[in-house]
């Protein structure tokens, strides 16, 4: 369980960031606005039919009282409630009805949230994995703040700190890449890499970065996927960290192939990252919740686990929860 420090140092060192712009680690295909076009107008093209799933309403007992072991609540897509040793941490909260700039125009919520602000018992950390609509929203983020006020920190990525302090916000961990900070009671969080891109308007495009977490909380080890592709990256996630006890991994938004391989992974890819990151136990997200690309909405997991058969893994290895659902790993 030792981290090796001086490979974490010179990772760190290794440049990704060029003229204002951040890169990958690896070289991938870049998608213009024609790319966008094409996929957008091809012919007969249309979004697959929204599905609302059922909900669950986690109990608030369980919430203010969770047990010893690890407890997981998903909100919706990428949006969690992680519970352990008395720090409660949100991954990505989103909770409006768009993930979009706009409240009439983009992304359309289908399933509701599973708790409100005023539902959660009191939030110490909030991970951001990046700046795209789906993973930050700003409603959200300004309800958390007024709710928990300075009391609440926000883990985010290089470039973001000056849309927080806009907004009032300045108790704040910005890390880069292969970058930690420590954190209460022999805690450390670590800014690890994924293969994506960032961006909140036609200008502004990987002027900050992306990244996925990893909570080390006296030797059990949280990973926040976060939005990524698959990238030899990961390889150097588990060599530096597994085993990894918790992983939530995207197994959603990744069709078409040809446009969405470089950001999106598909379930195959998932299971992968399970593999080369050590996991124990993962659990799958960015799904079922919002229509952003073109597989339907139930797909994901259909393919998920047909992709464990494959490789002998048990479902209950990579697990899919329903909306609300509240799971312990104990």
């Amino acid at each position: 369980m030792t981290i090796d420090r001086e490979r974490l140092a010179a990772l760190a060192a290794e440049p990704h960031c060029q003229g204002g712009r951040f890169r990958n680690l690896e070289p991938v295909p870049r998608h213009g606005l024609g790319d966008f076009l094409r996929w957008q107008l091809a012919p007969g093209r249309r979004f697959p039919k929204g599905k609302r799933y059922s909900l669950l309403r986690p109990d608030g007992h369980l919430l203010l009282n969770p047990p010893a072991a690890p407890q997981l609540t998903w909100l919706g897509h990428a949006s969690f409630l992680f519970q352990y040793r008395g720090l409660n941490v949100l991954t990505d909260p989103v909770l409006s009805e768009r993930a979009s700039p706009f409240r009439l125009v983009g992304p359309k919520r289908y399933t509701p949230p599973a708790l409100t602000v005023a539902d959660m018992p009191t939030i110490h950390l909030v991970l951001i994995s990046h700046n795209h609509y789906d993973h930050l929203d700003e409603a959200t983020v300004r309800q958390l703040h007024r709710r928990f006020g300075d009391s609440l920190r926000f883990c985010i990525p290089m470039g973001l700190r000056r849309w927080f302090k806009k907004r009032g916000i300045h108790n704040l961990v910005e890390l880069d890449w292969w970058q930690s900070a420590p954190l209460a009671s022999k805690n450390e969080v670590f800014c690890l890499p994924a293969q994506h891109f960032s961006g909140r308007t036609a200008t502004d495009t990987n002027t900050s970065l992306w990244c996925s977490w990893l909570l080390d909380m006296d030797g059990f080890r949280f990973y926040f996927g976060g939005d990524t592709g698959y990238g030899k990256v990961f390889r150097d996630i588990g060599e530096l960290f597994a085993p990894i006890d918790l992983a939530l991994l995207p197994i959603g938004a990744y069709d078409p192939r040809w446009f969405m391989a470089p950001v999106h992974v598909a379930p195959e890819e998932a299971v992968r990252i399970h593999q080369n990151i050590g996991a124990r136990q993962s659990v799958a997200m960015h799904w079922g919740t919002f229509v952003l690309t073109d597989e339907p909405m139930d797909e994901p997991p259909r393919r998920l686990r047909l992709a464990l058969e494959r490789q002998g893994i048990s479902e209950a290895e990579f697990r899919v929860m329903q909306h609300g659902e509240v799971w312990s790993s104990q």
